[in-house]
Parts: structure tokens; C-alpha cells; sequence
């Protein structure tokens, strides 16, 4: 444990200075780490604001080490959210096309609300593990949502958002896990999730088009990475879209998979965020796998604006990571 980790509450220049003594003054918050592997709340922070770069790269760089960030008492148009998240990464459209805040595409709308009849938003987003755009050529550097309105009952949120710490998860591996996974890859498919999804209780979503298909066909991204803000290494898969190890055979891709989600979600490697109305939480996607809690009814309103921030600042089209010049990490 670090010694910001052990700390209660720190002001973030400090935190960030104690890592990066070379790094530019950064703005003034109260940043409270969570005490676990994952989690950190900032509040005095008006995020409706324009940021300059200090700011920016502030919160990457806290992002990289706690992985999950929430910020207290925001009030965001989703015009407001689009341009706050714009600042780490061109934004994602999202295959599905549907759900968005009228005539901001890159704002998803994420609700169990209907208006005369019809949903508002879609009511069932990510409630199982895994990583958002891992099925994509370029993936996905950080989810951004605001929380508008969310469910409460006898005085307790309901439809949190729980996190595993994929540090921790490959660091706890054995050293022949370590061995047997170096230089393995691993393909992801869209369609996995969706469809599991679909055979969901109540599921109203259709299936995808052979159109929505052809835009997102599976690719491969290795099991293990280079984190490219903290340079540690972490597991790259997840149980909703990882379909298969490629150097093994469909047995043997198949038992270590299960090995490995099993392994992942270990309790001493999880967090979970509890919601408050105006919370705008933002999380890590290349350190964390995440899952949506359903605890909530139809009758019990939930509506969050979503933005995708896609990893643009850390990898190039193909897939080859950016250097540390281009990155600034």
C-alpha cells in the first residue's frame, strides 16, 4: 500500500507531484481515496467549467492510479457532459445507434423511464462484467456518466456500478499463470454481450442488424497489457466479450478463460460505487471490468447520460500503442 493510499484524504497536486515531481502545477481538490484496490471521490470541482491542460492531464493521471473517479454535485447538460468528456479522446457513437440525447449522438442515454409509452433510454446497459469496447479495433480509454436521476429505496441507491481491479488481478497470479499467458491473444465479439442481454428477463433489445454486425466484426487484443498511464501490467479480458484465447485449443481456451473471470472477481479486488444524484463517475477501462447491479424495478426511475471516450491519446489505428513523447505518460 502507498502512502497515498493511506491516507484519508489528499490534495490532488500533492498526490500527483509525490509520483511525477516534473509534472506542472495542477488545480486544487479534495480528493478522497476509497482504501480499496480502486476508487477515489473528488469534490470542489466544477466540472460545467472549461479545463486546460493541467487539469486534463490531472485527471488521467488520477484515473491511471485509482482507476474509478466520481465528482460530488454536478450540474451537466448533456451538451455539458459531451464537451467535459471531449477532453481525453474522440468520443464513440455506439453501434446500436439508438438511446442519444437529441442531436448529440456521442450522448447516450442510459434509463428504465418511458414518456407516453416509449423508453427514454435503454433499461438493461452492461448489467454483467465487462469491458466497454473491448470487441472494438480501438479501445475504450474511459466511460464518463452523469447521474441524474437514481433510484432510492427506504433510503438506499439502488443500481450501483461495481469495479474489479485488473492490476491486482494479473498481480496475484502465480508465476507459471504469468508465464503460461505472455504473448497470448485473445478475440472479442460484440455480439457476445448483446445477445446475452437479449435472453435477459423482460429484455426489450431487438436483435443486432446484419448491418450492426458487419461495423464491429470480432477482433483479437492481447490478454495482457501495458497500462499506458501507469505502465503496470494488466489482464485484457473480460467475461462479456472475450469469445477465445487464439494459440489454444477451443478446450483449452475455454478452461483458462473460466479460470481467469473467476480469478478476476475476487473480493479483495473489487469496489463499488455507490450513486448519488449530480454524481458524474468516470472510470479506467484499460484497469477495470464493471458491472451494472439490477437491484432496481421498472417503477423505481434511473437516467444517466453516458459518454464513451475512446483511447485515441494512447494507441494509434491499428492498435500500436502511442510513445511515451506522444502520450505525455
Amino acid at each position: 500500500m502507498t502512502a497515498l493510499q493511506r491516507k484519508p484524504k489528499l490534495n490532488a497536486t500533492h498526490a500527483m507531484l509525490q509520483d511525477h515531481q516534473n509534472t506542472p502545477s495542477f488545480p486544487l481538490w479534495n480528493l478522497t481515496p476509497s482504501g480499496q484496490k480502486l476508487g477515489a471521490r473528488i469534490e470542489g470541482f466544477d466540472l460545467a467549467k472549461p479545463m486546460d491542460d493541467n487539469a486534463v492531464r490531472a485527471i488521467i493521471q488520477a484515473l491511471g492510479q485509482y482507476g474509478v473517479l466520481s465528482f460530488s454535485k454536478q450540474s451537466l447538460s448533456a451538451q455539458g457532459l459531451r464537451d467535459f468528456s471531449a477532453n481525453f479522446g474522440e468520443l464513440e457513437i455506439n453501434v446500436a445507434n439508438m438511446y442519444q440525447a437529441p442531436g448529440l449522438p456521442e450522448v447516450m442515454i442510459l434509463s428504465n423511464m418511458k414518456k407516453d409509452g416509449v423508453p427514454l433510454g435503454i433499461a438493461d446497459a452492461g448489467q454483467d462484467w465487462h469491458t466497454d469496447m473491448s470487441y472494438s479495433r480501438m479501445i475504450a480509454f474511459s466511460n464518463v456518466l452523469h447521474g441524474i436521476r437514481i433510484p432510492v429505496r427506504d433510503g438506499v441507491s439502488l443500481g450501483n456500478t461495481e469495479f474489479s481491479c485488473m492490476k491486482s488481478a494479473y498481480a496475484t497470479l502465480s508465476d507459471p499463470w504469468k508465464e503460461t499467458l505472455q504473448g497470448l491473444t485473445v478475440t472479442h465479439d460484440f455480439e457476445k454481450f448483446w445477445n446475452k442481454m437479449r435472453l435477459e428477463k423482460g429484455s426489450a433489445r431487438p436483435a443486432l442488424t446484419a448491418q450492426q454486425k458487419a461495423s464491429k466484426p470480432p477482433v483479437s487484443h492481447p490478454l495482457v497489457m501495458d497500462h499506458p498511464i501507469t505502465h503496470a501490467r494488466v489482464l485484457y479480458a473480460n467475461p462479456g466479450y472475450a469469445m477465445r484465447i487464439n494459440e489454444m485449443s477451443p478446450a483449452q481456451s475455454d478452461e483458462t478463460l473460466a479460470y481467469l473471470f473467476e480469478h478476476q472477481l475476487q473480493a479483495a479486488f473489487r469496489h463499488q460505487h455507490v450513486w448519488r444524484e449530480g454524481d458524474v463517475l468516470m472510470w479506467d477501462n484499460f484497469g477495470t471490468i464493471h458491472n451494472a447491479v439490477a437491484d432496481y424495478t421498472p417503477d423505481e426511475p434511473r437516467f444517466i447520460h453516458r459518454c464513451q471516450v475512446m483511447a485515441t491519446r494512447f494507441f494509434n489505428a491499428d492498435g500500436s500503442a502511442k510513445t511515451h513523447e506522444e502520450t505525455g505518460f
